[in-house]
């Protein structure tokens, strides 16, 4: 005897509306599909939002450091020290800050996404690390917002979730056997696919490994629903993505800049080099017109005006996440960074208005209102894990 009814919600990282519109994919299934506003950030930004349906200034997450030396988990750690003993030219190979960010996490005991990038390590114990914890579990927001995987915790449902750690392939086998396990009732799902993101930064949008790995997901969730039919009388999808990808034209270089004045780091000012963004914190009243200044003949971006901010939702409580940001046109990657010291193919974190910004969200129901943004995601889901309770009662 088939179960009543399954909900799917499908986030494939990085799979925006330019992407959506221009490749055929469960055209046959998904009789809905729309672009769909993302939030101003990188995923640290997105995926909070999409999970608590608040933007950044009210769950509180952004980018990955924030300028705090007071509460930096970095400033009296001795690995930190000795690291700093090592020349630029080993210290800076992305293998070496791998490992040395796995040592980090294991260390100072985070359970969320943790990397340290490119940041320097003499810079480190400047900075708090902002996502110490596991997002998808109970207390992982920042604020202390409760999430839509909280939410289906505490009306005990019995759902699926992601680990968001393991491999695509790892997800979709369990989710399979979730649905499959004759003793489990499984009515919420959350399939967690981000290896469409890493593809996108290494080639762009227009590059044939783009368009195989579209189809592959066609064809692994073509899968994925008819087990879920042979299962379930109803099966409900909801697929999304948490931004676009856009192209990168050229190369821009900030920090040269900043430091060619006088200003001086730690007592003048601050910063944070993300890869289209610049965050300075004024810590001397006059470093503000200095950094200005050094910058206003650049044209490779501009900073973003206050209202801007309070449109985006950025205006963090004390400025936690800068006082200022330089953002760089749609196109443009900052080169070096915090983040990284080779050219990518493809980034994200531009104004949200830029077309290869725009996320996307398809559907094989009819759902009112629209989603308009990446907020709107926490409603439909919320939507649907009350539907499934109201079955429950119902039976």
């Amino acid at each position: 005897m088939k179960k009543k009814s399954v909900s799917l919600c499908v986030f494939i990282d990085a799979f925006g509306w330019d992407l959506m519109k221009t490749h055929p994919f469960l055209d046959d299934v998904l009789t809905h599909k729309q672009p769909l506003d993302t939030i101003f950030g990188y995923s640290s930004t997105c995926d909070p939002t999409i999970l608590t349906g608040l933007l950044p200034r009210e769950h509180g997450h952004f980018s990955f450091f924030a300028y705090a030396p007071e509460q930096s988990p970095f400033r009296r750690c001795l690995f930190i020290q000795l690291m700093r003993l090592v020349p630029k030219s080993l210290s800076s190979r992305g293998r070496v800050r791998n490992i040395a960010s796995r040592i980090l996490r294991r260390r100072l005991g985070y359970t969320g996404y943790f990397n340290i990038y490119n940041m320097p390590f003499k810079l480190l114990p400047s900075f708090d690390y902002t996502e110490k914890k596991d997002l998808y579990q109970k207390g992982g927001i920042n604020s202390g917002s409760d999430t839509i995987m909280d939410y289906a915790r505490d009306n005990k449902l019995d759902f699926f979730l992601s680990d968001w750690k393991a491999s695509e392939t790892d997800n979709l086998n369990a989710l399979t056997q979730s649905l499959t396990d004759p003793k489990r009732n499984v009515q919420f799902a959350y399939l967690y696919m981000a290896s469409m993101d890493a593809i996108l930064h290494q080639w762009g949008t227009q590059a044939s490994p783009v368009a195989e790995k579209i189809k592959w997901y066609e064809e692994q969730l073509n899968t994925l629903l008819a087990t879920a039919h042979e299962q379930y009388e109803e099966v409900r999808i909801h697929l999304f993505s948490d931004h676009g990808m856009t192209d990168i034209e050229s190369t821009c270089d900030l920090m040269p800049y900043i430091e060619n004045t006088d200003l001086v780091f730690g007592k003048d000012y601050a910063a944070v080099y993300d890869s289209t963004m610049a965050r300075f914190w004024y810590l001397k009243t006059h470093a503000e017109k200095i950094i200005k200044e050094a910058l206003k003949s650049l044209d490779c971006g501009s900073f973003l005006s206050q209202e801007t901010m309070n449109r985006y939702g950025i205006d963090f409580p004390n400025n936690r996440y800068g006082d200022d940001f330089y953002l760089l046109n749609p196109g443009v990657l900052l080169v070096p960074s915090h983040m990284g010291e080779r050219p990518l193919k493809g980034m994200h974190g531009y104004a949200i208005e830029h077309h290869a910004s725009v996320a996307s969200y398809a559907s094989n129901v009819q759902i009112e209102p629209k989603p308009k943004r990446l907020d709107d995601l926490y409603a439909i889901m919320k939507g649907e894990i009350d539907r499934c309770l109201k079955q429950e009662q119902s039976q």
